[in-house]
């Protein structure tokens, strides 16, 4: 070989080995950043220059021009990104329904210091006492007292978990919205790394860095896959419809619902909509969700992946009451963690409220059966009673007291009978799609002139003898083992026991969320050091390389000082 061409081979090698050498000085300056893929170089064969060819002889006489940095490539695993993605997403939906129990437990467990369960303690007592001494102006005024109390405090709860909700629904937002920015970066580090990577030289592996930790933070808030074409541009599906695909972020929109604010993620795509007088569109997002939240949430589905369905499923879809416990409805609020404890809290007051009422009632004459109008109408199976305002547990009206009235409507209706004369009150039916007839906590007080005149419930009979029995039968209704929790809750409960039951439901959810949870931290640990060991900087051997490539570079250098004192020495020799 002519000694000049030697020289290439000394500066490919010097060339080579600087780059390396740059490569493993990037791989150290990045050993503390997130995200950072350790970077590999991969060495090849320069073009050999054919001298001669003899069909005879088993290879052609070649001679080679060093070698070239072919590129430098990315060291990770497929596989391990895929896994840790999907345990890093189920771990947010587990992490985020534990945190929203441990709220509900603080709701439940306490109120400015004190926790519900002594206001409901404070009631129990209250009857107790009345039981003792029932016309007793001293204890009717405390039974009076601590049902206001247990009214207050009780829409204290339900306002704290409704607060949450709303929470929730801000968190729900701020997160779609990250996902859209998410989603817009994916496009321009796309274009960027395809515009670097077109020409087949240089390799954007930063840029792929930065990317990689975005899927990494996208995978965290649902549910997502992730492909890369020939290009290297990545597309990216969220619940199996496209998010970024073919240069388009298909961003995800907000539907608002008007009675409680609260957002719900759809596909505008899917979507249909009319247009309002203002201009804006008005959307139809049936069968357009980007979460099927009727889904059963199960591993082994992959319906328990990312933070923003756990917020969706925990917030639910409206302020839920006693009516969502229904057989048939209880399906749509079972999964949601607060809908499920609103409606359970909202079913124990609405019991305890209706069952004073109705003993009230009963000593108020109160009978069911059909009664027959003045405008020859029957109402049906009704609960009434004749207008006697000088009746026994009567208001001055002629109706019968109740501890617990509506805000909204009364809770009785005047009517006249078929005689044309007689005045009835009737007792008006409860309508689950009438909000304003409903005993709820947001619809509830306890009887405004009974909180004037406590007196007024008297417990004294015609004759002037005490109403034991009524005064029993309040103190009865309390140890009555006759309510449950929800539809799929077997055990029976009394007044006395039911919100600690609640309490001790949310409290063991608690813990197999929470179990759930750190089990789940586990195994995203265990993937995350797996991967670690394929794509993290290690010190020592970066150390070790550059250490190789350093050796590398002296022998090149080396070697072309050699052919250069070899050229001098010739050209000195023929000069003289």
């Amino acid at each position: 070989m002519p000694l000049m061409g030697s020289l290439y081979i000394g500066s490919s090698g010097l060339q080579t080995s600087q780059n390396a050498l740059n490569t493993t000085a990037h791989n150290l300056s990045n050993v503390d950043t997130t995200g950072y893929t350790r970077q590999q170089v991969q060495q090849s064969n320069r073009a050999y220059v054919t001298l001669s060819t003899d069909p005879k002889s088993i290879s052609n006489k070649q001679t080679g021009l060093g070698v070239t940095y072919s590129r430098v490539k990315q060291v990770r695993d497929y596989f391990l990104d895929k896994t840790y993605r999907k345990e890093s997403g189920r771990s947010m939906f587990y992490e985020v329904s534990t945190e929203v129990m441990e709220e509900v437990e603080s709701q439940l467990g306490e109120l400015n210091g004190e926790a519900f369960q002594t206001t409901m303690t404070d009631f129990w007592t209250a009857i107790q006492e009345l039981s003792k001494d029932p016309s007793s102006s001293v204890t009717q005024g405390m039974l009076v007292q601590r049902a206001a109390e247990f009214v207050q405090r009780a829409g204290a709860v339900y306002s704290g978990l409704s607060s949450y909700q709303n929470n929730l629904n801000t968190q729900i937002k701020q997160n779609v919205d990250k996902i859209n920015k998410y989603g817009n970066q994916l496009l321009t580090l796309n274009d960027q790394i395809r515009a670097i990577e077109s020409g087949g030289i240089e390799h954007a592996n930063d840029l792929r860095d930065a990317r990689n930790q975005i899927l990494d933070e996208l995978a965290e808030l649902t549910n997502m896959t992730f492909s890369e074409d020939r290009y290297g541009s990545v597309s990216v599906q969220i619940e199996g419809v496209d998010f970024v695909k073919d240069g388009t972020c298909y961003e995800i929109a907000l539907k608002t619902d008007e009675a409680t604010g609260f957002y719900t993620p759809f596909w505008p795509q899917d979507a249909t909509y009319t247009v309002r007088a203002d201009g804006t569109r008005d959307y139809n997002i049936d069968g357009a969700e980007v979460f099927d939240l009727s889904v059963e949430i199960s591993s082994d589905l992959n319906t328990d992946i990312g933070g923003l369905k756990a917020m969706l499923l925990a917030r639910g879809d409206h302020r839920a009451n006693y009516t969502d416990l229904a057989e048939g409805k209880y399906d749509s609020v079972s999964q949601s963690v607060v809908m499920n404890i609103q409606g359970e809290f909202d079913q124990m007051i609405h019991n305890v409220v209706t069952k004073v009422n109705d003993i009230l009632a009963k000593a108020a004459g109160v009978q069911t059966g059909d009664l027959k109008l003045a405008d020859g109408t029957t109402r049906p199976n009704v609960r009434y009673c004749v207008s006697d305002p000088n009746g026994y547990m009567r208001m001055e009206d002629g109706s019968p007291i109740q501890l617990f009235t509506k805000v909204t409507t009364d809770g009785y209706e005047k009517v006249i009978g078929e005689d044309g004369v007689t005045e009835y009150w009737i007792m008006k039916d409860e309508d689950p799609d009438s909000p304003e007839s409903l005993y709820t906590i947001g619809n509830l007080q306890v009887n405004p002139a009974l909180t004037k005149e406590p007196s007024k419930l008297g417990f004294r009979l015609a004759d002037g003898s005490e109403d034991k029995e009524t005064a029993d039968a309040l103190k009865a209704a309390f140890t009555e083992e006759a309510y449950t929790l929800n539809p799929n809750v077997q055990k029976k409960t009394t007044f006395v026991d039911y919100y600690t039951d609640l309490v001790s439901q949310v409290s063991n959810s608690g813990y197999v969320f929470r179990s759930i949870y750190e089990n789940q931290v586990t195994t995203v640990e265990a993937t995350q050091s797996a991967r670690e060991q394929v794509i993290g900087v290690s010190t020592d051997e970066e150390l070790s390389n550059m250490i190789k490539f350093q050796n590398a570079y002296n022998a090149s250098s080396r070697y072309i000082n050699v052919i250069s004192e070899m050229l001098e020495h010739i050209l000195s020799t023929l000069g003289v």
